[in-house]
């Protein structure tokens, strides 16, 4: 509700601060749109300077709608507003305002204005239309409760609602007073029934019966009172065949005053179902310095109750609440003690004992100890006459130990430690902590902890033990003696040993085996017990297809404790089979740490694929079939080149490196095929970031690069056998058409394809192309042919043929050299200069 309250008053500030800026506007001849984007934020200090009369019907037809989507009356509305400094004229202004709107038939629905009744809530009203139930609407923003006191945030707390029921069952002893409304139903011989409301002067109008005074008596007292009257004109009420009901209609409103240390006193109107807690929460309930304990209800200027609230908010009771009436004063003394409990309990916060309640008592409401709380005893931080002194109170005194006003009690966390705590870890079934017992040893630990396991190195175990001074040592342990029966090696355990019984796997490195070459899946295994290379041959995936199976090389590590002087690093051992199916079957048995060797077939090949593309006779791809078929072989097996073929111009695409060529990759394996790409991308990479070219104005130019091998394809057809290579996997040969451009990268004013002009020289095209930038290298300037050589130029600017490019890289920038530099070359020289003299005289 509180939320709802500010939104609404933020955005009935925002509408009216709309309305003033526009008629400052029109006053000032400024556009409508600027004077809002101009507006001031909204703030809710400022409602006290609305006008209403500046709102106009729509933006007062807003405000209603979205207090309506809240569920608020106008009367908390404008009791919000009022609370905020909207003066008392204002508001009366807005209530006329609302309420002609709705006689035009606004498209807003008629609300009760009175007590805020939720939209699916039916039945009884408040029917005073002036005020309205104050809840937690009342209480600013700025009022948000950090007290620590036991129960202020219940009655602080503004996302509840703390609201009498308004349709409970007619109480019997409910007072009527002006302004309820009573209902009177006949049932029987006579059918009637009739709506009452109680007049200013505290009588109610019956037809046919008269006035009956009902003000200050019970409904049963009225009930009685209205038969009576109502006897002579319907005898049967007499006879009991008509029966009299008379119920509770709409209520009438109440005022009740609050005083003394109230968070916010006044006089509250409320529902006259209302009790003293649902006042308490009105108001925001004792603040600081009032007392929850002894809460007085003045009536008639006499104390009628004294309401504890520590019974309610313990144990959920209400002794004492009553029902409120007209008139009632709720007054709130000052607090008698204040005690605050601070530590390891539920919950913490300042407390209110009263003289007959202890510690005990007060650790009740402060939730009592928490798990890791110290529960023998509680220190007290005391204030005395002259100073502070501190105490300590055990548990067999907190039901006796008297709280004193200013009490600060502080529970402490229990010591982290065990007193009879044991561990075992390592090779038993079960490790872990175990309860110290009177005269436990070793050999009854292990039995504790099921037993040792299989692994366990029985030569020795350890108890590593506590001295006094909180010094360790080892107690070395026979384990195989211990299990033997040894009541020597059977310790006496001691609080906080903890024995380490070690495995045997954890006293060796980790046995492993690995084999590499032509199978499916080489790696490094884990070495079992009388392992063979057949299991190893297995669990590497088979061998691959290229695998050579006449012999296969078992590398094995030398064992040797000598300190004699031997180049021999590894022991080989060469195995033969005669079939595949042999080597998978293999009994010889492996080692810890033998490194197997599968080698490739003596002339296993591969097919190679190599791609012929553009103006041959039968383009596509083709398999080389010998090793040292060239390029002239594959052209003639294509058929020759067509007549539009630039020869000059044919290139060799090579995706494989030298290097692997040299070893012969046809029969790589699929990581050595993985490695080989990621070679090929890195080296990619590196002649990007070697050759990037900027163009003026820091616009970047990507360059194309591939492993292109400059092959002269018209030579190669003539018969010169130095340009006919041989082909390799993957080679794609491109005889391109008759090219008539030539390309300009780099920093050029004007990158772009010009024209090839016979016999033009490189300065041409440059000029062709704007001509070098400020930024040009020129003397590194080079050139790549259509058929993928390159050309730089050192003795001058290289030939420019037909489907060239042109590629002007960046000069690199020279540092400059600082003034410390210079300083001290300028030193330097006259030195020198003083020494020539020097040595001249």
């Amino acid at each position: 509700m509180k939320r709802s309250i500010l939104l609404l008053i933020g955005f009935f500030w925002l509408i009216t601060t709309q309305a003033q800026t526009q008629s400052q506007t029109k006053s000032q001849n400024q556009s409508q749109s600027q004077s809002q984007q101009q507006q001031p934020p909204v703030q809710l200090s400022d409602i006290s300077k609305v006008r209403v009369d500046q709102l106009s019907d729509e933006q007062i037809t807003k405000i209603m709608t979205d207090a309506e989507k809240r569920g608020l009356t106008d009367d908390q509305l404008l009791q919000g507003l009022a609370q905020r400094g909207m003066p008392a004229a204002e508001q009366q202004k807005l209530r006329s305002r609302m309420a002609a709107l709705r006689q035009k038939g606004s498209p807003v629905g008629k609300r009760a204005a009175a007590m805020p009744t939720p939209m699916d809530q039916q039945g009884r009203q408040v029917v005073d239309t002036t005020t309205a139930f104050v809840d937690s609407l009342m209480i600013v923003e700025e009022e948000a409760d950090t007290s620590r006191i036991f129960g202020a945030k219940l009655f602080r707390n503004t996302n509840i609602q703390f609201q009498p029921n308004l349709n409970i069952p007619t109480p019997k002893n409910y007072v009527i007073g002006t302004g309820d409304e009573l209902l009177l139903d006949l049932t029987g011989d006579n059918e009637a029934s009739y709506t009452l409301p109680v007049t200013p002067e505290g009588t109610i109008n019956i037809n046919y019966v008269g006035i009956v005074p009902v003000s200050g008596l019970t409904i049963e007292d009225a009930a009685d009172k209205i038969r009576n009257r109502m006897q002579p004109t319907y005898p049967q009420l007499g006879s009991g065949r008509t029966r009299l009901s008379l119920t509770l209609g709409n209520i009438r409103s109440i005022k009740v005053t609050l005083t003394g240390y109230v968070t916010r006193p006044g006089t509250y109107t409320l529902p006259s179902l209302a009790n003293v807690f649902h006042a308490l929460y009105a108001s925001g309930g004792p603040s600081d310095k009032g007392t929850y304990r002894g809460i007085q209800l003045i009536r008639n200027n006499r104390v009628i109750e004294t309401i504890d609230t520590y019974d309610f908010l313990t144990k959920g009771i209400q002794p004492g609440n009553v029902r409120l009436e007209d008139g009632d004063v709720i007054h709130i003394p000052v607090f008698n003690r204040h005690v605050t409990v601070d530590g390891l309990v539920n919950n913490p916060g300042i407390f209110e004992p009263v003289e007959s309640e202890t510690l005990e008592d007060v650790l009740r409401f402060a939730g009592d100890f928490s798990p890791e709380a110290y529960r023998a005893k509680v220190k007290v931080l005391q204030v005395t006459d002259r100073q502070r002194s501190v105490a300590d109170i055990y548990a067999e005194d907190f039901s006796r130990y008297t709280p004193r006003n200013g009490d600060h009690y502080i529970v402490e966390e229990v010591l982290d430690r065990y007193a009879n705590r044991v561990a075992i870890e390592g090779a038993v079934f079960r490790p872990g902590l175990y309860a110290l017992t009177d005269g436990l040893t070793l050999r009854e630990l292990i039995r504790r902890a099921d037993g040792l396991k299989e692994d366990a190195f029985m030569s020795r175990a350890y108890i590593n033990r506590l001295n006094p001074d909180n010094t360790q040592q080892l107690i070395t342990v026979d384990l195989a003696q211990l299990m033997a029966g040894s009541t020597q090696q059977d310790h006496v355990l001691q609080r906080e040993d903890k024995v380490i019984i070690s495995s045997i796997f954890d006293l060796r490195e980790e046995y492993t085996v690995s084999i590499s070459g032509q199978v499916r899946k080489p790696g490094e295994f884990e070495y079992v017990e009388q392992m063979t290379l057949g299991n190893l041959i297995q669990m590497s995936g088979g061998l691959a297809e290229a695998a050579n199976i006449e012999y296969i090389d078992v590398a094995r590590r030398i064992r040797r404790n000598t300190n004699e002087r031997d180049s021999t690093i590894s022991e080989l051992v060469r195995v033969s089979f005669d079939s595949r199916e042999e080597a998978v079957q293999s009994d010889f048995v492996l080692q810890p740490f033998d490194m197997v060797s599968v080698h490739t077939s003596t002339g296993y090949q591969v097919q190679r694929l190599v791609r012929i593309e553009g103006e041959v006779m039968y383009p596509g791809e083709y398999v080389l079939l010998k090793k040292d078929e060239k390029v002239s072989d594959l052209i003639r097996r294509a058929g020759g080149v067509t007549e539009f073929a630039y020869l000059p111009g044919a290139s060799l695409q090579r995706k494989a490196s030298d290097a692997m060529l040299a070893q012969g990759h046809s029969a790589l394996t699929s990581l050595d095929q993985q490695e080989l790409r990621e070679l090929e991308l890195e080296q990619s990479a590196l002649q990007s970031i070697a050759l990037e070219n900027t163009a003026e104005g820091g616009t970047k130019t990507e360059l194309f690069f591939s492993n292109y091998v400059g092959i002269q394809l018209d030579r190669i057809l003539e018969g010169d056998r130095k340009y006919d290579i041989p082909l390799e996997d993957e080679d794609v040969i491109i005889v391109p058409r008759q090219l008539r451009t030539v390309t300009v990268r780099g920093q050029v004013l004007n990158p772009n394809r010009i024209v090839y002009q016979k016999g033009k020289p490189l300065k041409y095209y440059i000029r062709q192309a704007g001509g070098f930038t400020a930024k040009a290298h020129k003397k590194k300037t080079f050139v790549q042919h259509a058929n993928g050589s390159v050309e730089g130029s050192r003795w001058g600017y290289p030939e420019v043929l037909p489907g060239s490019e042109i590629i002007v890289p960046t000069r690199p920038e020279r540092e400059k050299i600082p003034v410390q530099a210079w300083v001290s070359m300028g030193s330097v020289i006259t030195s020198m200069a003083a020494v020539i003299v020097s040595l001249l005289r």
